[in-house]
C-alpha cells in the first residue's frame, strides 16, 4: 500500500511546505553548524602550522607523519591550489596527492627516497606560494606572532569550510532528521538496538531500530557481497517471522538541481536490494527540502515511497 508516492495531486503542496521547512531550519541552525565546524577547523590549522613551523619548513617527514594536512596546505597559497594543479606545479605523482587526501596516507609501496623527493617538491611549492597577505611573517623572515597565527588560521579555516560547506550542512541536517525519527519512534514504544543485540539486520528483535546500519547486497555478475549503508532500519512491533525490517534513507537538499542529479542513487539501491532479497524488500525515503515532482516521479516509478519530515506522522502509515 502506497503512502505518498501515489498521491500525485498533493506533491506540489508538499514540495512547497518541505522547502519552507528546510529554509526555516537553515536560517536558524545552519550558521551554527558552520561556525562550530570553522572553530574546530581553525584549531586543526593552528596545529598544522606548528608542524610546519608556520609554513617556513615543510619537511617530508612532517608530510609522511601527517598526510591529512595537505588539503589545508593547498588553501594557504595565493591563489588556493586545486589538487590537480598541485600535481602539475610540483611535478609529482597524482597517486601521491590522491593517497594523501583521500586515503589519508602516503603511498605504502613508493620507495622512501622517491617519496621524500616528491614530498619535498610539494613542500617547496606550498612555501613559495604561501599567501603573503595572510602569512605576513613570511616577508619578515620570522615565524609570526600568536595573534597573526590565529588570524591566518581562521582565514584558512574559512577557505576550507567554504570548499566543503554543502557537506557540513548535509551532515548537520541528517543528524537532525535521524534525531526527529528517533524521537518519533521512541514515543511509540520503539527502542534503539543495542550493540551486539542482533547478529545482523535480519535478526533484529521486533520493535527495535538502528541508524547507519550496513546491509549486505549482491553486486556484479559474480554476485559479490558488499555492504551498503542504510540510514534507518526499523523492525516493526508486529512483524511476522521472515518479514524484512523497513529501510529508510534520510535525504535533505538545499536546491532542486542536486537532487535531480543524484536521483538515480536510490533507484540503484532498491534494485540491488531486490536482486539480493526479492520483491518484498522495501526501501523508502525520509525527505526534507528541495525535492520536486521530477524527482518524486522518478522515485515513485521505482516503487520507492517517502515520508515528508514536515508530516512525520506519516510514518504510522508504514505500520509503525
Amino acid at each position: 500500500m502506497a503512502v505518498n508516492r501515489d498521491k500525485v495531486d498533493s506533491w506540489k503542496a508538499d514540495v512547497a511546505k518541505s522547502v519552507d521547512f528546510y529554509n526555516e531550519w537553515f536560517m536558524t541552525f545552519a550558521p551554527k553548524a558552520f561556525r562550530d565546524t570553522r572553530i574546530e577547523t581553525t584549531a586543526q590549522v593552528e596545529q598544522a602550522l606548528q608542524w610546519t613551523e608556520n609554513l617556513t619548513n615543510i619537511r617530508p617527514e612532517t608530510l609522511r607523519r601527517h598526510p591529512d594536512v595537505l588539503p589545508m596546505l593547498r588553501m594557504t597559497t595565493c591563489p588556493p591550489i586545486a589538487r590537480d594543479r598541485l600535481v602539475g606545479l610540483a611535478g609529482v605523482s597524482p597517486n601521491l596527492v590522491k593517497s594523501m587526501e583521500v586515503d589519508m596516507r602516503v603511498p605504502p609501496r613508493m620507495p622512501l627516497p622517491e617519496l621524500n623527493k616528491q614530498l619535498d617538491m610539494v613542500g617547496d611549492i606550498i612555501e613559495k606560494m604561501a599567501d603573503p597577505d595572510i602569512f605576513v611573517w613570511k616577508n619578515r623572515g620570522d615565524k609570526g606572532t600568536e595573534e597573526e597565527i590565529h588570524r591566518a588560521s581562521t582565514i584558512v579555516a574559512d577557505r576550507l569550510c567554504g570548499a566543503v560547506a554543502d557537506p557540513i550542512i548535509r551532515n548537520a541536517q541528517e543528524q537532525r532528521q535521524l534525531a526527529a525519527m528517533k524521537a518519533w519512534l521512541e514515543a511509540r514504544g520503539y527502542r534503539e538496538l543495542k550493540t551486539g543485540e542482533a547478529q545482523d539486520w535480519l535478526s533484529m528483535p521486533n520493535g527495535t531500530f538502528s541508524f547507519r546500519l550496513n546491509v549486505p547486497i549482491k553486486q556484479g555478475a559474480e554476485d559479490k557481497k558488499v555492504n551498503i549503508p542504510v540510514d534507518a532500519v526499523i523492525k516493526r512491533k508486529n512483524a511476522k517471522d521472515g518479514e524484512f525490517p523497513a529501510l529508510f534513507e534520510a535525504k535533505s537538499a538545499g536546491d532542486f538541481t542536486n537532487t535531480n542529479k543524484r536521483r538515480k542513487e536510490e533507484a540503484v539501491k532498491i534494485q540491488q536490494l531486490r536482486h539480493t532479497y526479492g520483491e518484498k524488500i522495501t526501501f523508502d525515503l525520509f525527505l526534507c527540502g528541495y525535492f520536486d515532482s521530477g524527482y518524486l516521479g522518478y522515485e515513485a516509478a521505482e516503487g520507492i515511497d517517502w515520508v515528508w519530515e514536515h508530516r512525520i506522522d506519516d510514518l504510522a502509515k508504514f505500520g509503525f
